[in-house]
């Protein structure tokens, strides 16, 4: 892998962490080819990942938290190069990498360039890509405040007895959703359109998402119609989550429904989520719970 070059695209306020440069060094004392830029502005990191692909760079690494990681991931996939993406979670969620199984420490992470590249997915709506997920709904809120305890006892139900328990925040959203074979429509606190498992902080949405099956996973959690039918299903331990693995969907009719992508607003027109399969190679453990084989 000595042969590569490697680019680390990272975010500005990482620019004085030294356990970064402490691994930086090693990569370099290993005789491995790896230049470092900043972001500064929005807007950098696509510039810089565009200045790298003209330079011949076959490896870039986005350091940052999920929003770095994305535009990174987006510049990469919009463009016609053909170089690969390493992970280095620098964020306070850095949800997909966790997902993923991409360790956390600096030096363990950058390891991951010598680890060959697997193609993975990527979400697409409207002209912005997503490698992890979009989020919207009340759920969004209520997965910030649901504790780890409450979760332990309850599973999923955990969400919905917090959204109770908060009902005079409640906003419930409206929305149709449709794709190929699925059809829901109704209220609902939470929705999740995944190409990863987890968003706001380790909060698992999409628990059996892949990010090379060609599909996103779909969750929905309905609003309760009613706080009897509602105590009803918690007791009983039915699975509250409306759920699909769909290569499209479209949103139709929504109201109320703010929508998030990877932890940014979204600001598309459009509403049709679709997987684009292969859409960029992605240093990954060979071991990571995100990829369909292994190894």
């Amino acid at each position: 892998m000595h042969g590569h070059k490697a680019m680390l695209i990272l975010h500005g306020k990482q620019a004085l962490n030294e356990e970064v440069r402490e691994a930086v060094g090693a990569v370099r004392e290993r005789g491995q080819h790896l230049d470092v830029r900043l972001t500064w502005e929005a807007g950098d990191a696509r510039r810089l990942v565009e200045e790298a692909l003209s330079a011949g760079y076959t490896q870039i690494v986005a350091g940052g938290g999920d929003g770095t990681l994305r535009d990174i991931a987006e510049a990469i996939a919009q463009s016609d190069g053909q170089a690969s993406l390493v992970l280095l979670p620098l964020g306070t969620a850095n949800d997909f990498a966790r997902a993923a199984g991409v360790p956390l420490e600096p030096a363990a992470a950058l390891a991951l360039l010598n680890v060959p590249a697997r193609a993975v997915d990527l979400g697409r709506v409207g002209e912005q890509m997503f490698l992890n997920m979009a989020t919207g709904g009340f759920g969004s809120q209520v997965t910030a405040s649901t504790s780890e305890d409450l979760k332990k006892v309850l599973g999923g139900a955990a969400y919905l007895f917090t959204g109770l328990s908060r009902f005079s925040e409640l906003q419930v959203a409206s929305a149709t959703l449709h794709g190929p074979d699925f059809h829901w429509q109704g209220e609902l606190l939470a929705l999740a359109v995944g190409n990863g498992r987890q968003a706001g902080g380790g909060h698992v949405l999409c628990p059996e998402a892949l990010a090379d099956d060609g599909l996103l996973d779909v969750a929905i959690l309905p609003a309760p119609q009613a706080m009897v039918g509602a105590l009803r299903d918690l007791l009983s331990g039915e699975e509250l989550f409306v759920r699909a693995r769909l290569p499209w969907v479209e949103i139709g009719q929504a109201e109320g429904l703010a929508l998030n992508l990877d932890g940014e607003p979204l600001k598309e027109g459009s509403l049709r989520f679709e997987a684009v399969p292969g859409a960029l190679r992605v240093h990954l453990p060979s071991d990571s719970p995100l990829l369909s084989h292994p190894g």
